[in-house]
């Protein structure tokens, strides 16, 4: 395993991250202990959570398993670098949700015990919330870096310039600020190019894209599949519009010899500003598959035909769209 540092820290990561939104829903407990352990056996320390999955209010199923995965023992915490996330809907009360300071520090306490840990590696805002000011988050993220719960701050689905402002707010502060983002990008989903990727590397912010597989349109297969996301409504909706490119894309791989989920692994890891695609494998089968795109070497060729079957918006703004 090839390990990265998560852009301007010392902190070195996988060039994996293992994604955990299906352990609880899609994936038995017992079947999402055997694929973490089976992570740290293949030496993929990164490991993404967020305080909603499980998908039942204010339960945290998913860190809940986590926790309990840790709690075995054998150094499996100290092996993780962990990120988990807040914003999303805890309760049916005010103050459940969102990036005020109150649930921010709230929320960061209950994952704090259904992680069973007592600090959170890399912490992440899951959206950007624009009723709260950048002066009070970063004022209680900074109380909660000081009180050692956590130690690096991330975000989620922000826009280049949301970037731009947390950062220069917390430089004004002295503070860190952020050093990850996760934004949704694939060979299907390009437009971060266009702001959202030069703001990271501008910054110095490690990129962990979410949905590498573009909800399972990438995976191969996805006109026959019967379960999973690939049979979702969804990609159904996708598939009606990207039917002719997907199929394109899947007969590109088949001529390549390689599985059409390790090539769009693979596209991602050959772009110099990903740290690590978060992959989200429901059985122990989809995470040994990705695994084996941190082998699969793609040719100047390769690269050039991709991009003609998944064009991007033709490079950074403003030249993608103007002179």
């Amino acid at each position: 395993m090839d390990y990265v540092n998560l852009g301007r820290t010392g902190l070195k990561v996988s060039r994996l991250c293992l994604g955990t939104m299906n352990f609880g829903p899609e994936t038995s407990e017992a079947d999402s202990f055997h694929i973490m352990d089976k992570a740290l056996d293949q030496g993929v320390n990164f490991f993404d959570t967020a305080d909603v999955y499980g998908w039942k209010l204010g339960e945290g199923v998913t860190e809940q398993i986590i926790g309990r995965w840790f709690s075995h023992g054998g150094g499996r915490r100290e092996k993780v670098v962990l990120a988990t996330k807040v914003y999303g809907q805890m309760g049916e009360w005010p103050n459940t949700s969102r990036l005020s300071a109150l649930h921010i520090r709230r929320a960061c306490d209950e994952s704090l015990r259904r992680l069973k840990t007592d600090y959170i590696d890399l912490y992440q805002m899951h959206h950007v919330d624009r009723d709260v000011t950048w002066d009070e988050i970063w004022q209680v993220l900074e109380q909660l870096c000081q009180a050692g719960k956590v130690l690096y701050i991330g975000s989620s689905n922000f826009a280049g310039w949301h970037i731009a402002q947390a950062n220069e707010t917390a430089r004004r502060r002295n503070f860190l600020g952020l050093v990850c983002e996760q934004p949704k990008y694939n060979l299907l989903c390009r437009t971060p190019e266009l702001e959202i990727l030069p703001a990271c590397q501008h910054y110095g912010l490690g990129v962990i894209p979410w949905s590498p597989l573009a909800g399972g349109l990438l995976a191969g297969g996805a006109a026959q599949a019967k379960s999973g996301r690939r049979a979702s409504r969804f990609a159904r909706q996708e598939l009606d519009t990207r039917g002719p490119q997907v199929a394109a894309y899947e007969q590109f791989c088949k001529d390549l010899g390689a599985a059409p989920g390790e090539v769009a692994l693979a596209w991602l890891l050959h772009q110099p500003v990903v740290t690590a695609p978060i992959i989200g494998p429901r059985t122990s089968e989809q995470f040994e598959s990705a695994l084996r795109a941190l082998t699969l070497k793609l040719t100047r060729d390769s690269l050039r035909r991709l991009d003609e079957l998944c064009p991007g918006p033709g490079g950074p703004a403003p030249e993608a769209f103007a002179w």
